[in-house]
């Protein structure tokens, strides 16, 4: 029995890395981008006629759509489960890329890749941590949270190159087609390994204590979460974290096509290496020294990184390979934000309602991301420079570490000899429960 629940639990992982690897597309955006900058400039019938200062748009909306999206996909995974909330995102994905696969139209792309895409994504992304994390102790959560987002991370590894391969055989419009009817079956046929664990479940490492007095998870309730003070703190920090590395993310083709030319695409998929990477080596780092801790570390190290980029980038002999690794350290520090702030959202509040909870927290990723992404743009196209962008995001981190340093430090999770943990319905032990005294008998 004990072998069973374990295989489930990874299964469950398993199929959120794999969902996570099909709706990473969004951080691709940098490729497609390029591809519509170059249809701008060549012009012609059938070609795209936006405003350069618009470019980022479709990518800066979808952000914000798939942050949005969480509050009601975090709804939705909590009252009718993982499944069903993975599958309406899978179809979302692949309406909006075959909309605008048929449209080179400024509206027709914000609204297929940014609100349909964007919302999509954010059904599906909302669906893949949090079953997983049921499965597994507290002492995991770093662990598991980092390894289910890191597909999101990593999925511009295949998808960048693929990407490119296309564009130059069968055209911007063809490849969002095959990407958004790919994307649809491959997140629809993962959603159906998602559940959550059965009524009174608790994990072999918990479960093995006996003697031990239950005691009811300390689950907190939107409103309650929503005011408190430490909820604005962390979401404020996440907003700036968050969009800087957005920010960069969102223009590191265009950065790199100078000096790397066609194998800009590169430097998308080390990135992406890098992404992935923060997200799990976070986890688990965070279990053993702390979120805070380790969120702070992030944040001065982006903000450093931030600093180095603005001679680097706006050099005219920029050197390819000081700019991947600059690229590289930029995505792993912009990961850690998304495996930390899943494991404060389970540490500080619980994980009955843990989706609308993170879903709420989560509208700081998106605002972030529109604002920075957005801001650089317009900067770019009117200054021809990051260098503005870059400053302003590497002091509105060093604000953001600041902010970090008041945050009450909360250590992950252990098993306690003295303490067991009542788990309610679908949920497994999360930071906050209370101890129980030992039985005098």
């Amino acid at each position: 029995m004990s072998q069973a629940v374990k295989n489930k639990g990874w299964s469950v992982a398993g199929a959120g890395i794999g969902i996570n690897l099909a709706l990473g597309i969004l951080y691709a955006w940098s490729i497609f981008k390029g591809a519509i900058a170059s249809s701008i400039e060549a012009g012609g019938e059938g070609a795209f006629a936006w405003e350069l200062s618009k470019l980022n748009d479709p990518y800066a909306i979808c952000c914000l759509s798939f942050a949005f999206a969480m509050i009601l996909a975090g709804k939705c995974q909590d009252k009718y489960g993982p499944k069903a909330t993975a599958m309406i995102g899978g179809l979302l994905v692949g309406i909006g890329f075959i909309w605008i696969s048929q449209s080179t139209s400024y509206l027709s792309w914000v609204l297929g890749f940014g609100v349909l895409a964007g919302a999509g994504i954010g059904f599906g992304y909302s669906a893949a941590t949090p079953p997983a994390l049921k499965w597994f102790p507290a002492a995991k959560t770093g662990l598991i949270a980092g390894l289910v987002v890191s597909g999101f991370g990593l999925a511009s590894v295949y998808i960048a190159p693929l990407a490119t391969y296309l564009l130059g055989d069968v055209g911007l419009q063809t490849t969002m087609l095959i990407f958004g009817v790919s994307f649809a079956i491959l997140v629809f046929a993962l959603s159906l390994l998602l559940d959550n664990p059965p009524e009174g479940y608790v994990p072999e490492s918990v479960s093995a204590s006996k003697n031990k007095k239950p005691v009811v998870e300390n689950n907190v309730a939107p409103m309650q979460m929503l005011r408190s003070g430490s909820f604005w703190k962390l979401w404020f920090i996440y907003c700036i974290g968050a969009g800087a590395g957005l920010m960069v993310i969102g223009n590191v083709a265009g950065m790199a096509k100078q000096s790397m030319g066609e194998a800009a695409f590169i430097a998308v998929a080390i990135m992406a290496v890098g992404n992935a990477g923060g997200r799990v080596v976070a986890g688990i780092l965070s279990d053993k020294i702390g979120r805070s801790n380790t969120l702070l570390i992030m944040l001065v190290f982006q903000a450093l990184l931030m600093a180095a980029c603005i001679p680097i980038v706006g050099s005219e002999n920029t050197s390819a390979l000081l700019l991947v690794i600059l690229a590289t350290f930029i995505g792993f520090n912009y990961g850690t934000n998304l495996s930390l702030f899943a494991s404060f959202s389970k540490d500080m509040w619980g994980l009955k309602n843990y989706g609308i909870n993170y879903g709420l927290l989560f509208t700081a990723w998106g605002v972030g991301g529109f604002v920075m992404s957005r801001l650089s743009q317009m900067v770019m196209s009117t200054t021809g420079s990051f260098s503005s962008s870059f400053m302003v995001a590497g002091t509105l981190l060093v604000i953001a570490a600041m902010f970090t340093m008041t945050l009450k430090p909360k250590a992950a999770a252990k098993p306690l000899a003295d303490v067991m943990y009542q788990p309610v319905l679908g949920a497994t032990m999360a930071d906050g429960g209370e101890k129980a005294k030992k039985d005098s008998k």
